[in-house]
């Protein structure tokens, strides 16, 4: 039997998530047992509409993984964005969370996190060109 090894810009979602199952499979059976679970928090203004939001995902190896934290622009400054880390982060916690990482960009809000307990472990510099991308972790109560 032969492969052939293909180029697809832009391919379907569901194409994509074939590899994710792969390898989920793949460490399932390395750690039996292994679980994921998504984490997400909601501002959302007197109309319902969100304004902002935190999401992560936490799993057996007592990890949480925050993916993404926004704030609309006329609320920040106004205290949501700690009180959705405090929130993710305690929710972590509760499903066994020991630890907590994220990654966001050097023109964004590492000071943020790092206010927050936040340390960088690892930076790609140039990233984009002339900035950072940076990794921190903190330990979790």
């Amino acid at each position: 039997m032969t492969h052939l090894i293909t180029l697809e810009e832009n391919a379907p979602a569901e194409d994509i998530s074939r590899i994710g199952e792969g390898i989920d499979r793949h460490v399932g059976e390395l750690f039996p047992g292994k679980s994921v679970g998504t984490i997400t928090f909601f501002v959302r203004d007197d109309g319902g509409e969100i304004v902002g939001g935190v999401s992560g995902n936490y799993g057996s190896f007592g990890w949480l993984y925050i993916d993404a934290l926004w704030v609309s622009e006329h609320l920040r400054g106004c205290g949501y964005g700690s009180k959705l880390m405090q929130m993710i982060e305690a929710e972590g916690v509760r499903y066994g969370s020991r630890n907590v990482y994220l990654n966001t960009f050097s023109f964004e809000a590492p000071e943020f996190y790092k206010n927050l307990g936040y340390a960088v472990f690892a930076e790609l510099e140039d990233f984009p060109p002339g900035n950072s991308r940076l990794f921190l972790r903190k330990a979790l109560q």
